[in-house]
Formats: C-alpha cells, sequence, structure tokens
C-alpha cells in the first residue's frame, strides 16, 4: 500500500465503531515503467509504476472510488474482478461490454459500493493482454467489530502468482491475430513479480518473512493470464479458509490449485524448525498443447535464520496432476452457517447448456488460410465498437441481438472421438436476456473438438454455486441427482474439466449488462466469451443507475 493510502486507512480504521461504511478515494495513474527480469530490460504498462500494481483496501458496504488516469499510448480499462457492482454496472470495466475505453490523456473515475462483500479478489486491466501488468490486490475486511469465522491469524500476507514475457505482451497477441496461430508463451511465472532464480541471471526473488508460533493468512491470487497453477511451501500445511472472497468450511492440505482470476485465502501456521523453506507455484497442464512449464520460486524465511542456511526443498506436482486439482477441488465447500447461509435456488427459470469448441475459420491474411477461433454453442462471440452498456440503456439498435443459444445447435457425444468433421462456427455479437431475479442454472460442457483442455470462466456481476461438476458429457437425469444444493462452493472463476462439465446457479438480481468468458486470455482472444443483460426489476432499487457524467466516450 502507498503511504497516504496507508496513512488514510489507518486513520479509517481508527474512526468509533459506530461508523458503519466510509468512502476510500484511489489514484491509479497508468505510465510506463522499464525493469530488467531474466536478463532482459522492456518497458511495460504498469498502475502508478508498480508490479504487481497497489492494493486497493477497504472493509465490507464501504464505497470505492477509483480515478484511472491513462498517461499512455494504450487504450485501458480496469476491471474489479469479483465486485458485484449492484446496480453499478458502468464501473465493472471490460472494454466495449460495460464500456468504451479509457484514451490517452483522459480519466474516468470508478463508483461502487462493497455490497455484502469481504474477502480477497483482485482488480485488472480488462482489454487485451494488459493484464499481464495491470493487476493488483483486492482486500475487503469485515465490518468492523465481526471477526473471521476462523482463528484470528497474527499477521496477513499477499501474494499474487502471475506470468513473464521478455517480449512486449501487445507483440505478442498481435502476432498471434495475424498468424491465426497460438501466441507464444509466457517465459516465466512470478510470484510478487519476481520469477526467480534464472540461470546467469541476477534475481533478487520473493522472501516471506516469518516468526516460529505465529499465524499468517496468506490473500494468494491467481493473475496469470494463460495458466492454472500449483501453489505449496515445503513441509508446511495450509488450512483452506476461503475462496473468490467466500468464507469455507476449513481444511488442511499441502498443494493449492488456482485457474486465473481466482483468489485462495490459507492459514499458514509456522511451527517448524527455524530455516529456510522453498515456495513454488508450477503449472497445470493435462492436455496436449503448449504451455510455459516452467516452475517459480521464492522462499519462507523464519527470522532468526542464519545467513547461508540452505532451503528446504518441496515435491513439486507433476505437470498433468489431474488427482490433485480434484482433491482440492472436491474439498471446497461452503461454511453455510446462519451468519453466511447459502441460498442455493431450487427451482430453474433459465437452464442452459454451454459447449466449449475451439474451430477453425477461414483468414486471407493468416499464415495457412485459416485461424483458431472458440465458441460456446457454436458462436465467436464478435466484439462491438461501442459499448454494450450504452446500447442497451440508450437503447441503441443494430449493436446486438438479444438470441444467443440456450443450447449447441447440434448435439453430439461432446468428449468422445467421433468429432464433428464441420470445424467453422458462426459469429456474431448476440446477448441472453434474462428477467430480473430470475434464477439461472448453466451447464459448461468440455468438448474434445481440436484442443480439449481446462477452461476457468469467470462471471460479472455476480457469484454463483457450484452445485455439480464431472468428467464425459453432463446426463441431465442422472448427473442432477447429484448436485449439492446444500453447501456448494461459492465463486466467481470456476475451472471446467478438461473433457468434463461444470454446473453453476445463481440469481439474476443484478441489473445491467454482464461478461462471462474464459479466463485464459488466449481463449478470450479466440471468441470464448458471452453476455447477459439483466433486465431492470420493478422501480429504482432494482435499475441500473444512469451512466456517470465521465463515462469515456468511442
Amino acid at each position: 500500500m502507498e503511504p497516504h493510502f496507508l496513512a488514510i486507512f489507518l486513520v479509517a480504521l481508527s474512526f468509533p465503531t459506530f461508523v458503519h461504511s466510509l468512502v476510500r478515494h484511489y489514484n491509479f495513474n497508468v505510465v510506463l515503467k522499464n525493469e530488467t527480469k531474466l536478463c532482459s530490460t522492456k518497458t511495460f504498462v504498469s498502475v502508478n509504476g508498480k508490479f504487481p500494481g497497489p492494493t486497493l483496501y477497504a472493509r465490507e458496504d464501504d464505497t470505492v472510488i477509483v480515478r484511472v488516469t491513462n498517461h499512455v499510448t494504450h487504450n485501458v480499462t480496469i476491471h474489479w474482478h469479483g465486485i458485484k457492482q449492484l446496480r453499478t454496472c458502468w464501473s465493472d470495466g471490460p472494454a466495449y461490454v460495460t464500456q468504451c475505453p479509457i484514451q490517452t490523456g483522459q480519466s474516468f473515475v470508478y463508483n461502487f459500493t462493497l455490497t455484502g462483500q469481504r474477502g480477497t479478489l483482485l482488480w485488472h486491466a480488462h482489454i487485451t493482454w494488459l493484464r499481464a501488468t495491470m493487476h493488483g490486490a483486492i482486500v475487503i475486511l469485515p465490518k468492523r467489530g465481526i471477526p473471521y469465522p476462523f482463528p484470528k491469524p497474527d499477521k496477513e500476507k499477499i501474494i499474487i502468482l502471475g506470468e513473464w514475457w521478455k517480449s512486449d505482451v501487445e507483440a505478442v497477441v498481435n502476432q498471434a491475430t495475424n498468424s491465426g496461430m497460438p501466441p507464444n508463451i509466457s517465459d516465466a511465472h512470478t510470484i510478487n513479480g519476481h520469477p526467480g532464480p534464472a540461470p546467469g541471471c541476477i534475481s533478487q526473488g520473493y522472501t516471506l518473512h516469518v516468526e516460529s508460533g505465529k499465524t499468517y493468512l496468506l490473500r494468494i491470487i491467481n493473475a496469470a493470464l494463460n495458466d492454472e497453477l500449483f501453489f505449496k511451501i515445503a513441509d508446511h500445511k495450509l488450512t483452506v479458509v476461503e475462496a473468490d472472497a467466500s468464507y469455507l468450511k476449513p481444511f488442511e492440505i499441502d498443494t493449492i490449485f488456482l485457474s486465473p482470476g481466482q483468489t485462495t485465502n490459507v492459514l499458514l501456521t509456522a511451527n517448524k524448525h527455524i530455516g529456510k523453506y522453498l515456495i513454488a507455484t508450477t503449472p497445470f497442464m493435462d492436455a496436449p498443447i503448449g504451455f510455459d512449464n516452467l516452475s517459480s520460486i521464492a522462499t519462507l524465511r523464519y527470522k532468526g535464520t542464519p545467513p547461508y542456511t540452505k532451503t528446504l526443498l518441496t515435491y513439486i506436482p507433476p505437470l498433468n496432476a489431474t488427482p490433485i486439482t480434484k482433491t482440492f477441488i472436491d474439498s471446497l465447500r461452503s461454511i453455510n452457517s446462519n451468519t453466511y447461509p447459502t441460498k442455493v435456488s431450487s427451482t430453474i427459470d433459465h437452464s442452459l447448456l454451454f459447449a466449449i469448441t475451439v474451430g477453425l475459420n477461414p483468414c486471407d491474411t493468416c499464415l495457412t488460410g485459416n485461424k483458431l477461433v472458440s465458441a460456446i454453442n457454436n458462436l465467436t462471440f464478435l466484439m462491438p465498437t461501442i459499448s454494450l452498456l450504452q446500447a442497451h440503456y440508450s437503447k441503441i439498435k443494430g449493436v446486438f441481438t438479444d438470441d444467443f443459444p440456450a443450447n449447441p445447435p447440434m448435439i453430439f457425444d461432446y468428449t468422445g472421438t467421433d468429432q464433428p468433421g464441420n470445424l467453422h462456427t458462426d459469429s456474431g455479437t448476440r446477448v441472453y436476456r434474462l428477467n430480473f431475479n430470475s434464477s439461472v442454472q448453466i451447464v459448461l460442457q468440455g468438448t474434445a473438438m481440436i484442443a480439449p483442455e481446462n477452461h476457468p470462466f469467470h462471471l460479472h456481476g455476480f457469484n454463483f454455486f457450484v452445485v455439480g461438476q464431472g468428467l464425459g458429457n453432463f446426463d441431465p437425469k442422472k448427473d442432477t441427482l447429484r448436485f449439492n444444493l446444500v453447501d456448494p462452493v461459492e465463486r466467481n472463476t470456476l475451472s471446467v474439466p478438461n473433457d468434463g462439465w461444470v454446473a453453476i446457479r445463481f440469481r439474476a438480481d443484478n441489473p445491467g449488462v454482464w461478461f462471462l468468458h474464459c479466463h485464459l486470455e488466449v481463449h478470450t482472444t479466440w471468441g470464448l466469451k458471452m453476455a447477459f443483460i439483466v433486465d431492470n426489476g420493478r422501480g429504482p432499487n432494482e435499475s441500473i443507475l444512469p451512466p456517470p457524467k465521465d463515462l469515456p466516450k468511442c
């Protein structure tokens, strides 16, 4: 936290207990920064000259106001990943979905209230691939006087996992777009901005300092663009207590798993011998495709550790350690207490089946005459030239249609070997319309078309409950009977397993335009995305607020 923000925050914490919520102001200046990693120096886009960017601190029900000023030549937007944005869809941030980009020399004020939310989330750029270096943590503390539903830690630490390219990431994605092929993979993974030791390169690395006998709350964030990651600390168990800013029934494990955009809070007790212990983040990939398979390491160091002490190493999960991911995901259960009840819809107004595919479409300028695309229900989503929200709010015709398919246009053996011979997809800007307060179930079905793999999906504007998941094709008669409607994990980002499916439920009680997309940036670029329109309900409290006066123009 920057000094003046820290001072404001500490003053706020000293307010009397009758102050229920505050307004917190932040300034985000988008500027260029030079930095050397892996023996290579490059210039990249940052917020306030920091990588990772500044942490946003607040309490539940506070109002947050962030002025973002663009000092670079790139257009920018910021998304507050996991913030529900109740009635403040204009501040959600995805370019051409809820706003036009902030152009060079312009500013935009994001204004939102953290209604009923507490925990760890993240913010990041939401245009092209700028979130590779434009990201940071959001820490939402409970209301004053409300304790955590787990033992109070002695200290808290933020750990942000990321990816690093030696090249300009915008050049990487432009090259891939022009060629029609997959983009170059990253050169390293990072822990709090550090890639760890590299042969022949000077790298300080990240050190987590601890004291014997103390317990630490680690707020762990996967801010990587394209890689799902494992995280573990040598010879230490981690007690998982929260995922995506939702409390969990605590469980102990030695390896956690995070998809891009996911956050996990764990308790770490420093109960081992004084010394140094390896911290490792390694990628997970159970499909035969190219990815960054390099591990990034850091060090946990006990206070009082003598100089030149050897670091205790640890077992690193295999790249295709599907059993480890399954063990972790299956252990996630919402706390479902009187204070934090789990309210899952038992009746469904909209039952949707979204088949996830990779395809090939013609491309005259591409190397092979074709380009890789991705689709939901065979529809590759095309971004408009003005924001969907503006078109919806102002009733501008010709920008989108509200006929997004609720089911695949053709039923086939989604995860089998007999896949459709036609790999072409349809393209369009089509959305799915929901009535206010309707209950929604989506089954996200993976397929084996061209490149089957895990797909982390993120839904803007809502949390959802993961009521079921499995391998193979979803069977509505059998699989529905096994749904967990008692204590399913509540998330904003989930991982659809390779050749499998996941079922989620949410209530559409937030009017606006809300993006649903794969959080692997390469797949979002290929068109693996769609949007929901949630119509206004009755009266002003169930309606979108008017657009802010400084809303950027396209």
